[in-house]
């Protein structure tokens, strides 16, 4: 009986040796956290989630296949293209406190030429850099191929890429935004309505704001001509410009503020921490009327805002005082 026993458990034992042993795991149930995946074009620097392995055996690596047009037509020849973009040195960051002249800025700056999208073949994770402002508005499918100890797989359609605009909130944020009446005879305050501050990117090259002033119909106020004036020592456009002068025309305020986000730094005193503050005066006698307001005697209006851009490009950003006619 003992011998039959250990003749069936070295029987057993002979099937289990010639049995072969799976090795590793790949699921079939890889994926993105959002298989939406949102490219803003032109943000300094934008990434996706990495792939979901779903358990599947380490070490793996992914490739992106046919990306294509929802179509099935191929991607923009833009996706393959590489373009020139502006970036820090390697190793080389911008001091606020020490880079104060475009000269010392260039120093640490160069033109790269990139594509304007990566995929990572190790986490197949994507990033999208300043050149993804070239690529087409639309959305792209692609397929990864997996490939682990266990062999390599094919995952069709596992994700569209969505390329979009920058919403206002990627590019302009306002934190303070008002204005007052000041009487000319004895400087008494009276609150106005706020102004409408918008902001309208015109191009993707460049780092200059344009700074409007407009009455309720839409008439300018030129600061070349006295009719926007700084309010005493408080912080005005210029004090935000670090690297070249503001530049005063007959319809707005130009600064090129080279590096965003802009104002870089808060303005601070030994006195005050002003932040992004800036302040303004429009004379009475560039006034025909306030809503509300009597015609006589004259009242100033003086706003005060505090808005930052967070990227470079070409913005007109336009203050409109909704209750005022310029003369």
């Amino acid at each position: 009986m003992k011998v039959k026993y250990i003749l069936g458990l070295l029987f057993l034992l002979s099937i289990y040796a010639c049995t072969k042993i799976e090795k590793g795991f790949q699921s079939d149930g890889i994926r993105y956290k959002d298989n939406d995946i949102f490219a803003k074009r032109g943000l300094i620097l934008f990434q996706s989630d990495r792939i979901n392995a779903d358990g599947s055996t380490p070490p793996y690596t992914f490739k992106m296949l046919n990306l294509r047009k929802e179509d099935g037509s191929p991607a923009p020849a833009e996706f393959s293209k590489e373009y020139e973009i502006l970036v820090f040195k390697t190793g080389m960051n911008f001091d606020p406190e020490t880079d104060v002249t475009r000269e010392q800025l260039d120093k640490k700056r160069e033109l790269v030429k990139r594509l304007p999208m990566y995929f990572n073949e190790n986490s197949g994770q994507l990033t999208f850099n300043k050149a993804s402002a070239n690529l087409p508005l639309g959305r792209y499918i692609f397929d990864v191929e997996m490939t682990n100890v266990t062999g390599t797989k094919l995952f069709p359609k596992l994700a569209t890429i969505n390329v979009v605009d920058p919403g206002i909130d990627d590019l302009f944020v306002i934190t303070d935004d008002v204005a007052n009446g000041f009487n000319d005879v004895t400087g008494a305050v009276t609150p106005m309505k706020n102004p409408i501050i918008t902001c309208t990117k015109i191009s993707n090259s460049g780092a200059r704001a344009i700074l409007k002033m407009v009455d309720k119909n839409g008439k300018v106020f030129n600061p070349k001509a006295g009719e926007i004036i700084a309010r005493g020592d408080r912080p005005i456009f210029e004090n935000y410009a670090k690297f070249n002068p503001v530049i005063q025309t007959d319809t707005a305020m130009i600064c090129d503020f080279e590096v965003a986000p802009f104002p870089l730094t808060k303005y601070v005193t030994p006195t005050t921490d002003w932040g992004f503050l800036m302040y303004y005066r429009i004379p009475s006698t560039f006034i025909k009327s306030i809503d509300g307001f009597p015609a006589s005697p004259g009242f100033s209006v003086n706003p005060r805002w505090s808005w930052q851009l967070k990227l470079e490009g070409t913005y007109v950003i336009q203050v409109k005082f909704p209750d005022v006619i310029k003369k």
